[in-house]
């Protein structure tokens, strides 16, 4: 198995610049990641961290400063569907699921062009790609000034918490990427939902797009995978351990334990934080890495969560909860 220790373990090498979210920074951005250069920026999910996906060295450049197994494919992110074509085959399916959800949080997995330029290492071999239209507006104008297919992982040490704000990114990254441009929070909160379609569409990753609604809008249930998988991905995100803090984690915490850190849902007592006081979905969504970066301290030693039911946005938070308190590897 690859490498996936912790970044951070590894002496930083690079100045980082932190870019502002204006014309000026957008333009350095582009102009970074169009000389090979790693450059975090905000989507409505997450942070990503981008390289420009034909060029085998900044490529391989995402996996050296993530630390990220090199079996673990990459999402490309483009503007519109238009540069989606010149990458991927998009067949009616596709086509439909698109015009109704992008741009926003949905991936979708598709068979790779034999044009289509990118490096071998964004596929990890596979004969797909997960491809993305991201909704965020700095987002939108950084793939339209940069011009070109933009590999994106989020931008944090392989395994651990996804980054939603810029100083997430530098408290993991610094030293390691050449630029983050700030846009603040993302809306979102979690990562894309990951949608298989290359035969009967099929869900890979719960993610920011609840099932149900892609499932409303294909009029058939989704074909889901079976809950052991082996760590040998087809898309982003299906690794056994990831998103992990450094604290333990208890999940579906009914009664908080002697020496516990309490991260609620709902109108529970004693929380430390809680991703919803009134039990808002959204609202625990957009508020989960965060919260986990806020005790991910040396004082909080295992965080004990409320329950958090199984549904809507839900599952996409159980997902990265259960993945975050399995095993470490």
């Amino acid at each position: 198995m690859a490498n996936n220790q912790d970044a951070a373990s590894q002496p930083p090498d690079r100045k980082t610049r932190m870019l502002a979210p204006d014309a000026e920074g957008i333009n350095v951005a582009a102009a970074l990641l169009r000389a090979g250069k790693l450059v975090a920026f905000p989507t409505e999910t997450v942070y990503g961290l981008g390289a420009d996906a034909r060029d085998d060295a900044a490529v391989a450049g995402i996996y050296a400063a993530k630390a990220r197994p090199a079996f673990n494919p990459l999402i490309v992110h483009l503007p519109d569907l238009d540069a989606v074509r010149t990458i991927a085959e998009v067949g009616p399916a596709a086509e439909d699921l698109a015009a109704a959800f992008w741009p926003g949080p949905l991936t979708l997995v598709l068979p790779v062009r034999d044009a289509s330029e990118l490096s071998r290492l964004v596929t990890a071999g596979l004969e797909t790609v997960a491809v993305r239209v991201p909704a965020a507006p700095l987002a939108q104008e950084l793939l339209r000034a940069a011009a070109i297919p933009v590999a994106a992982p989020s931008a944090n040490p392989s395994g651990r918490i996804s980054p939603t704000h810029a100083a997430h990114v530098m408290q993991g990254l610094v030293g390691r990427i050449d630029a983050v441009l700030d846009g603040g929070a993302c809306e979102v909160g979690v990562e894309s939902t990951i949608l298989d379609v290359t035969g009967p569409p099929k869900l890979l990753r719960p993610g920011g797009l609840p099932a149900e609604a892609l499932e409303a809008a294909l009029g058939a249930p989704l074909a889901r995978l079976p809950d052991h998988q082996p760590d040998r991905p087809s898309a982003p995100g299906q690794l056994t351990s990831h998103y992990a803090p450094n604290a333990r984690l208890r999940l579906n915490a009914e009664v908080l334990r002697k020496g516990e850190t309490l991260l609620g849902f709902g109108p529970v007592p004693d929380a430390a934080l809680n991703l919803s006081p009134t039990g808002d979905l959204v609202e625990a969504t957009a508020n989960l890495f965060a919260m986990l970066h806020r005790l991910d301290t040396p004082e909080v030693t295992t965080i004990a969560v409320s329950p958090i039911p199984d549904h809507g946005l839900g599952t996409a938070i159980n997902d990265r909860l259960k993945r975050a308190a399995a095993p470490r590897v």
